[in-house]
């Protein structure tokens, strides 16, 4: 017996990957073709934009509320969110959510403490890399981590939410992602947080000079784990 995840989508090529992940990977752990139940609800990105423009992270937490609500609606055991950006609001949806979650940060820290990793360069959204989300999940783990300078955040923030987001991947945008991590793996860093979940739909392990913790996969093969851990 498999447990039923839910997913509440934010942008699209995330949510898809997170998606495909479970389905393609749950076969090596039930069975050619076979893979948990799986349920997404996505209200409009725009919402979304819309409350972080405006710093507005309790509206975040509601449309993350009403995700989970539906999905517990139509039998979801749990929930993820395959969006990086969005935990801000995690801590003050949780308490009113009729479901658990799991947290990605929490997901990407812990296999950066287990892989022994000390110091993590960390790239997302404007809005992620300045939150809390991941530096207080890595100080469980004891782990230190470094933000990309003014200059390198803007303009990851601008290759994330006006092309990855939409699906538009360019040769300029992977080698300013080189270029940003080659410099901060100089500055000290042995591992990179792709701490957008479409950052991996251009880097990984095989085009970086870190080694890479790509949050949507690992969030996507956390989520497997927990609704296997009982089948068979």
């Amino acid at each position: 017996m498999t447990l039923h995840i839910g997913i509440a989508g934010c942008s699209a090529e995330g949510a898809a990957l997170c998606y495909r992940t479970i389905c393609l990977e749950g076969q090596a752990l039930l069975g050619r073709n076979v893979h948990p139940e799986v349920s997404m609800h996505t209200p409009s990105l725009s919402d979304y934009v819309d409350c972080l423009e405006s710093d507005d992270i309790a509206g975040i937490g509601d449309l993350m509320l009403q995700s989970a609500i539906k999905l517990a609606d139509i039998g979801a055991d749990f929930v993820i969110c395959p969006d990086n950006t969005v935990h801000q609001a995690f801590d003050g949806m949780i308490e009113r959510s009729p479901v658990p979650w799991l947290h990605i940060g929490e997901v990407v820290a812990a296999e950066a403490a287990r892989q022994n990793f000390s110091r993590l360069a960390l790239t997302g959204t404007s809005w992620l890399v300045n939150s809390d989300v991941y530096p207080s999940k890595l100080a469980v783990h004891g782990l230190d981590f470094a933000r990309p300078d003014q200059d390198e955040c803007r303009e990851i923030d601008r290759i994330i939410m006006e092309e990855l987001t939409h699906g538009v991947f360019k040769p300029e945008a992977i080698a300013y992602f080189q270029k940003t991590i080659t410099r901060m793996g100089q500055a000290g860093c042995d591992a990179v947080i792709l701490g957008c979940t479409e950052i991996p739909l251009i880097m990984d392990d095989g085009n970086s000079s870190l080694p890479t913790l790509d949050s949507t996969r690992l969030l996507a093969r956390a989520a497997l784990l927990r609704a296997t851990s009982d089948a068979g």
